[in-house]
């Protein structure tokens, strides 16, 4: 264990009640809170570990010692855990629905472990968790953890608030620039080689233009006036996060907002992704991207018009091919693919293609990654400094191990997948698959249905963005031509390709080597059938022995070519089986585990970095040796710099809060509310006071709810208890809330409301409530933050539609006409409207309203609330009768006891159920009809 790790344990320590610690990402949380449950003692109860994600539940459990509550755990087995002083991982829907029913005796409860504390709120589970476990247990201690700082000052002093809410008093703040912290990771720091990587010219074009067009959309924002300027910088727009502080801001008037504001903000999302995969993705894998955001965005997008946009799509193409006239002289980079790929395209215009009589020829271009050359050089250089050594006698970078483990981190396990291609393969190979993929999926889409293909009848313009934005002088006359030439290239390519595929599957991959000066033509078509079959599969990295037995049976032979191609140095082996891969988005622990000695950061990442320096504190003796790869000027570095900026300023943040916060001393007896002996005594108190009519007041009766146990995944159980209503968790079968023995409440979110008229499950629901309760009521609850609006009034149409969200709540209403439509603005206002709808209501029975909706197996029971007390269909038919309406159906129903019984009667009783004369006629008109025959 790290030495602040001790610090920070100890400062969690001396407060009995707990505290919330705020620390830096990457700083070791899971091995911090390790170390903290190993003080645990089970004689003085059990220790409920919430909100813990599946990674770090493995983190913290590394040697699966601790027990987990799950939905599939019986309740006797749940209590054994709850009373055995044991460490449990648990959820908080289990554990709230626990609570109320009693199940767990909060007294057997020494503590609580909160993770991911940034996210809670005073209306969570988690929150309405302690506060119930505090109300009976004093002496409960609640630790609360968070790693992610940014998120614990967003919105208006989220951090008193979290503090508040848990009933803790204490903040402790544990940043990368905190004294201990910085002294224990500096004593012996890794030695690190930082490698500035240049980008190819194409590359800062494209990420040149990428950011003249969010400059663009971020000036297109600022002339809404609706969302705080200082917020919209390139630099903030390189963050997820940016999202989140846009539509938070814009969630309010969302509904006022038009398509264009509503596009930008998609837009900006989608220009952020084109910055991040352009370092980390090939060329073929950036311009796939592209064209599908050219189908699916060319109609409605905002940036795809900008004049920058133009480039993007342009110099994407040219990084990975050239079409053009023959005779033309262009500077297009790599020129021996090149050359062989013209002689194909050639081969193809003799087949009689319209591109021959017009000179124009494709050629490959498929520049190659920089960092993967020097990826491989660094690869090389540790190879030979590990012989070198050896040779020597010498220990080399590891411990005295010659064969130490290196260990190279990407961002995701595509990039892993490919730099392990790269070394197997090598990259001019790498990149003819994906070349190859990229014309297969051209046949792809050929093979659509022809009613997509007749767009492409006159196109506009493939490389030009379809037309839409002119072209640069003295090439618009031959822009359309080229275009459609260019594309029928790609597709004649492709085709030619998938024959070859198709035709060529027994052909192995194994001679393709040994034939490699004889032409790299032949060498394609023989391992295309290869290519085929190897799509991007993302398999898992972590299968050791999967990993090794691929690296170790790679064609040692193509390796050595791969570097001498690259370095122009002598053959060289290497230990393949030394190299591992990990992706940081797997968010997997991997360095304890691994013991590496050299670690090559492909694509740097924050808490990566403090994951390497923990790990070097903790192994003082290992040389370690870090490289880092970042490319040169690159919005990867600015995005790297930014992150320990934002960080650091969020930590600054939180410190001034700190210094300012106000934290009443008796919050607990203030906020733990329901249960406490105090309001007994204001009664008590208020009886004497005979000038209120003392001895006149009564202790008011608690509320009662029964609320379905689906619905602790919302927060408006936890409102309703700090209310003062007593919560009933039970599983029902009709309905959402019960609230008296006649009133029955669905309670729907504006997502929930939508999805449940497109899947029909509104309408049964609906049908369910009003067959067993009086009044039926549809609740519809929007949330706090957002319009009280479900579209702006100059969306609202005149007609009914069947698209309209409207004219199907009308439909609903009108067909049942004993439906009640709630709104709610929020989930407060729902718990004040309960409490004026239970007014002067008796409370609900729990055992009828289990029983309701549940089909009974001794059949139809005398007072049972299961048994059809009606027959639907029949009532419905009756209903469709002429002359019959809301106002004599159920007269009828209750004089005759079935539809035959009805057709006998004569039409002076009809009159008298009917409440007429002209209705009697009317249905005693249609019974006695005569129906056509056929002769």
């Amino acid at each position: 264990m790290v030495q602040f790790h001790e610090h920070i344990i100890s400062d969690l320590l001396e407060d009995p009640i707990g505290g919330l610690v705020v620390l830096s990402a990457g700083l070791g949380l899971p091995k911090l809170i390790s170390s903290l449950l190993g003080l645990h003692d089970s004689s003085q109860g059990s220790l409920l570990i919430l909100n813990a994600s599946p990674s770090q539940k493995t983190s913290i459990d590394v040697n699966s010692q601790f027990s987990s509550i799950t939905a599939d755990l019986p309740a006797h087995h749940r209590l054994s855990l709850y009373t055995s002083g044991a460490i449990v991982f648990i959820t908080a829907r289990i554990l709230i629905v626990d609570l109320l029913t009693q199940r767990l005796p909060t007294t057997s409860v020494a503590g609580i472990i909160l993770l991911n504390a940034h996210a809670l709120s005073d209306t969570s589970t988690e929150a309405f968790i302690v506060r119930i476990l505090r109300s009976s247990n004093r002496s409960l201690y609640v630790r609360a953890f968070s790693d992610r700082p940014h998120a614990t000052v967003s919105g208006f002093a989220k951090a008193e608030r979290i503090l508040k809410c848990l009933f803790l008093r204490k903040l402790h703040l544990w940043p990368r620039f905190q004294v201990y912290v910085s002294q224990n990771l500096e004593r012996d720091p890794p030695e690190v080689i930082d490698i500035r990587v240049p980008m190819s010219s194409y590359m800062i074009g494209i990420q040149k233009a990428v950011i003249e067009v969010m400059d663009a959309c971020l000036k297109e924002m600022r002339k809404t006036n609706k969302v705080d300027v200082e917020d919209l910088t390139v630099e903030n727009g390189l963050f997820k996060s940016f999202d989140e502080i846009v539509r938070r801001q814009l969630d309010p008037i969302w509904h006022t907002l038009g398509k264009r504001t509503k596009q930008l903000v998609s837009d900006l999302k989608t220009l952020r992704k084109l910055l991040d995969y352009l370092a980390r993705f090939d060329a073929v894998t950036y311009l796939k991207y592209l064209d599908s955001l050219r189908a699916s965005e060319s109609f409605r997008s905002v940036w795809i018009f900008v004049e920058s946009s133009y480039k993007i799509f342009e110099y994407a193409k040219k990084r990975v091919y050239h079409f053009g006239r023959s005779g033309a002289e262009k500077s297009i980079g790599l020129s021996k693919p090149a050359s062989t790929r013209k002689r194909k395209v050639d081969e193809q215009n003799k087949d009689g293609d319209a591109a021959a009589s017009n000179g124009l020829v494709m050629e490959e271009i498929l520049e190659q990654p920089p960092k993967w050359k020097v990826f491989l050089d660094i690869l090389k250089e540790i190879q030979e400094e590990r012989e070198k050594q050896e040779m020597d006698g010498e220990n080399s970078i590891g411990e005295g191990d010659p064969n130490g483990i290196i260990l190279v981190a990407c961002k995701d396990e595509h990039s892993c997948m490919q730099l392990q291609d790269c070394i197997t393969k090598g990259q001019h190979k790498v990149m003819q698959e994906e070349w190859e993929k990229y014309l297969l999926s051209k046949v792809e889409l050929q093979a659509l249905p022809k009613s997509n293909k007749k767009k492409s009848k006159a196109p506009k313009g493939f490389g030009i963005l379809n037309g839409v934005i002119p072209s640069v002088s003295g090439q618009k006359a031959e822009v359309s031509s080229i275009s459609k030439h260019e594309n029928d290239a790609l597709v004649a390519a492709a085709k030619e390709i998938s024959k070859l595929a198709k035709g060529n599957t027994d052909i192995k991959d194994g001679g393709a080597i040994e034939e490699h000066g004889k032409g790299r033509t032949d060498e394609r078509k023989k391992k295309k059938p290869m290519i085929a079959k190897t799509g991007p599969e993302l398999t898992s990295k972590y299968d050791e022995k999967v990993k090794d037995q691929n690296l170790g049976n790679a064609p040692t032979g193509e390796y050595r070519r791969i570097l001498r191609k690259h370095d122009q140095g002598p053959e060289n082996t290497c230990h393949l089986q030394s190299v591992h891969f990990h992706a940081l988005e797997s968010d997997q622990n991997v360095l304890d585990f691994l013991q590496p000695s050299v670690i090559i950061v492909y694509h740097p990442d924050i808490a990566f970095v403090r994951e390497i320096e923990i790990y070097k504190s903790e192994n003082p003796s290992k040389r370690l040796r870090v490289y880092f790869l970042f490319y040169e000027d690159s919005t990867e570095v600015q995005k790297y710099e930014a992150s320990v900026r934002r960080e650091n300023g969020a930590f600054e943040s939180l410190i001034r809060q700190k210094s300012l916060m106000m934290i009443p001393v008796g919050q607990d007896e203030q906020f733990l509310g329901v249960n406490s002996s105090l309001d007994s005594q204001t009664v008590a108190a208020q009886n004497l006071i005979t000038r209120k009519a003392g001895g006149k007041k009564e202790a008011e009766k608690q509320m009662q709810i029964i609320v379905d146990m689906r619905e602790f995944m919302s927060s408006l159980p936890n409102v309703l208890h700090q209310k003062g209503m007593h919560i009933i968790p039970v599983v029902l079968e009709v309905g959402d809330y019960i609230l008296s023995p006649s009133i029955c409440v669905e309670r729907k979110s504006i997502q929930d409301l939508f999805l449940s008229f497109s899947s029909g499950r509104l309408y049964s629901q609906v049908e369910m409530m009003s067959r067993y309760y009086r009044i039926p009521v549809l609740l519809i609850e929007f949330s706090q933050d957002k319009s009280f609006s479900f579209q702006s009034a100059s969306e609202i149409g005149d007609d009914v539609t069947p698209n309209s969200i409207i004219s199907k709540l009308s439909l609903l209403a009108l067909h049942f006409p004993r439906l009640r439509i709630v709104w709610s603005r929020s989930l407060h206002a729902t718990a004040e409207i309960f409490a004026v709808l239970k007014a002067n209501q008796d409370e609900p029975d729990e055992a009828k309203a289990i029983r309701i909706g549940v089909p009974s197996e001794d059949g139809i029971i005398e007072s049972d609330v299961r048994a059809e007390n009606f027959n639907t269909s029949a009532v419905e038919f009756l209903r469709r009768l002429p002359g019959v309406t809301d106002s004599n159906y159920r007269m009828i129903i209750d004089q005759c006891t079935n539809l035959a019984e009805l057709a006998l009667l004569p039409v002076e009783k009809l009159a008298e159920l009917m409440g007429g004369q002209k209705a009697a006629k009317i249905l005693r008109d249609f019974l006695d009809a005569k129906f056509p025959t056929l002769l």
